[in-house]
């Protein structure tokens, strides 16, 4: 029975020849390890060293079931298009020799082939697909249109992922070392401010905010923004307390006048509607002692 051409992603199958016959075990060689480099547009910077050592020990008990994807470029040499990641777990197991596709494919090709195939198969984290977005685009030249049409991904996802490239670096560099998600990046993107967006970072890896506690802060500090520009005599105090301000909003139900002069002297006020509104307020002072 034919084996359907998406089993591996429509991006993979549309750029590597003869996909069919690769899912059906036609052409797999065994390839001498010695023989093979690294591919130089792999996309991946890095490797997870734990899950290395397990793939490596899995292939040590039951050898390697997926064989890698090379292509030829000399008679004694070849270059990884796909599968670095077993590659190495495979020189750990200290194997001599690997199955493997043998394909032709440009450096073109080979670039797009090993983005679509780690992210496919490995997960890449988000400012290595960023990266690898704006690598294709910068060196081939695709616009986003061109790009999700070659990847399979909406437009839309592509430009998420471009702007996270926008961050300051020690928020991309805590995004690839799990300390917030895509989704905290996404919701952090929507500042303006790069000062206010490692603020709010160093607020999230304080107090563990989640997505739709930063989404709120964001979208609470956007808004006092807004009242501040149509307010240009309304007092300023530094954007750090506006954190204060949106959680004392938050905890007391209503808006909160939240006032600082230049010496750091000021007042918050908490305004109420009735008498039953100010006994709600005093319940809840006295809950917080």
């Amino acid at each position: 029975m034919m084996v359907k051409r998406n089993a591996l992603g429509r991006g993979l199958g549309a750029l590597i020849d003869d996909a069919e016959k690769m899912q059906q075990g036609a052409g797999i060689n065994e390839i001498e390890l010695r023989k093979i480099e690294a591919n130089p547009f792999q996309p991946r910077s890095k490797f997870d060293q734990v899950a290395l050592a397990e793939l490596s020990a899995s292939i040590k008990e039951i050898g390697l079931i997926q064989p890698i994807t090379l292509r030829k470029i000399s008679d004694d040499k070849y270059q990884i298009i796909a599968g670095e990641r077993r590659f190495r777990a495979s020189q750990l197991a200290g194997l001599n020799q690997i199955p493997a596709y043998v394909r032709k494919a440009k450096d073109d090709g080979m670039l797009e082939m090993a983005l679509v195939e780690n992210i496919q198969r490995e997960d890449l984290d988000s400012i290595e697909i960023a990266l690898s977005y704006q690598r294709l685009m910068d060196e081939l030249e695709y616009t986003q249109e061109e790009l999700s049409s070659r990847v399979g991904k909406k437009r839309s996802t592509i430009a998420n992922y471009l702007r996270l490239l926008k961050l300051p670096a020690v928020i991309q560099k805590g995004l690839i070392e799990k300390q917030i998600s895509m989704g905290h990046a996404r919701a952090i993107i929507n500042i303006d401010d790069p000062d206010t967006q490692i603020m709010i970072f160093e607020q999230i890896i304080k107090h563990g905010f989640s997505v739709r506690k930063v989404e709120e802060v964001v979208r609470d500090l956007n808004s006092e923004e807004n009242e501040t520009s149509e307010k240009s005599t309304k007092p300023k105090f530094p954007k750090e307390y506006q954190i204060i301000k949106t959680e004392l909003d938050k905890i007391f139900n209503t808006r909160i006048d939240f006032a600082m002069n230049e010496k750091g002297k000021g007042k918050i006020t908490i305004p109420f509607k009735s008498e039953k509104d100010l006994e709600r307020i005093v319940k809840i002072i006295e809950n917080q002692k």
